[in-house]
This record gives C-alpha cells, structure tokens and sequence, in this order.
C-alpha cells in the first residue's frame, strides 16, 4: 500500500530536500509539492491525501491556520525553523513538530510514527471486525495486550482522553476515546450518556434518568433516552 503525501512549503531547498527523502521511502508516494497553502488547496480538494508535510510560516496563510481550516484533515507534520511554533502544532494534533536543518533520522522517525499510527488503526479494525464472533477484544495497556471478555464487562467510563473499563472483579483504565471503544463492542452494549457505555445485560433497574448496575446508578444523557427503549421489553 502507498500513502499519499504532499509538501507544502515556501522554500524551493526545503521542498527539495523533503522531496528526496521521501523517494527514499517505499511506502509513500509524493502526490504533489507546493510553495503555498493556496496552491495545495485545489490537490487536496481532489485527492485522498494521508499526510502532509506542512511549513508553518510562509507568506498570505499561515501553516496552522490552513490546516485548522481544512473541511478533511489528514495527518499532518509540521516543519518550521522557529521553535516557537511547537505548541501551536502539538494543539493541532500534529504527528511531529520538524525543525528545520531537518535531517534524515529525524525526518525518519516522524514518518515511523505515521506507520505506527496505521498499523495500530488496522490492528483494531480487524479486532473490531471479529468482536461479534469472538466475544471479546483486545486492549493495550503498558504496551501489553490484554484479554477484555464481553461478559465480564459492567460498564465503560470516560474521562478525558482516557476510558476506565469496569469488570466484575476489577477496572482497567487505558488511553482511548468511548467513541472508538463503542466502535469495537457488540450490541449488547448501548451508550447511554456521553461518558458511559453500559453492557444491558447487567442492567438491575432502571428509571427515566438512570439504569443500575449492581451497586452503580449510571446516569442517562437527554440524547440517549432512546438508545435505551429496544432494550427495555427484556429487562
């Protein structure tokens, strides 16, 4: 697989030097290299581009403020000679932040972590995809892979970038969105709030705002009132 890339930078020598160092990567192809933000804006338009090495002050737009007006944002590395500039591309999500002289091993290891990124979105699509057969998925915790079995799940938690999932004989805690866990579950699960998933079968009562979960009272989210009605007839 080739992941499409474009350059974006005022600087002809800049743009020469990222462009020569991308040749020497096989997994990437190089859809286009621009002085300009406004030159990009028409190649990005048209195609699927899963990364940009992007310059951050250059004349007319700045780097930052293109992407954070960009309607689809890929994954984006910034590259600039001013330190200062750091936090402005970490706010943006940014994979890496290059300073420029940019050398190769460093070039290198922001593209690894582009690879790493695709690789673990793969690794958890293909766990998602056999989660209803399986019964069970896989999370990562302190770089090991730990077993996480449907049915001993009570409910999942959320809180901030991290999620806690509480079992029956203990709670994980581990760094991912609800939004991406939900992804990953069956259908017995229902998202009743914002920060919460509850597995229904380990639902004990309910009410209009709450269902229990053992011990528990989880609150329902006015958005998820109905989430929780095909469920209601079996409990």
């Amino acid at each position: 697989m080739s992941y499409q890339c474009v350059i974006i930078d005022d600087e002809p020598l800049a743009r020469e030097l990222l462009e020569g160092y991308l040749e020497k990567m096989p997994d990437f192809e190089l859809v286009a290299s621009c002085a300009s933000a406004i030159d990009a804006s028409a190649i990005l338009s048209n195609h699927k581009v899963d990364l940009l090495f992007l310059d951050i002050e250059m004349p007319l737009l700045k780097g930052t403020d293109f992407f954070k007006n960009l309607a689809y944002k890929p994954h984006v590395i910034f590259t600039t000679a001013y330190r200062d500039y750091a936090v402005d591309g970490f706010e943006l999500n940014a994979l890496d932040y290059l300073l420029k002289p940019i050398f190769f091993e460093r070039f290198f290891s922001a593209v690894q972590k582009f690879l790493q990124l695709q690789y673990t979105t793969k690794t958890n699509e293909v766990v998602s995809n056999s989660s209803d057969i399986n019964g069970y998925l896989f999370v990562n915790k302190a770089k090991k892979q730990i077993k996480v079995v449907f049915d001993s799940v009570l409910y999942v938690e959320s809180f901030k970038d991290y999620i806690k999932i509480h079992l029956k004989e203990d709670t994980l805690t581990i760094k991912e969105s609800i939004s991406n866990f939900e992804k990953r579950l069956d259908d017995r699960f229902i998202r009743l709030h914002r920060s919460y998933i509850v597995n229904s079968e380990k639902i004990t009562a309910y009410t209009k705002n709450d269902v229990e979960v053992g011990r528990e009272e989880i609150p329902i989210g006015n958005n998820y009132k109905d989430n929780l009605l095909p469920f209601l007839g079996t409990k």
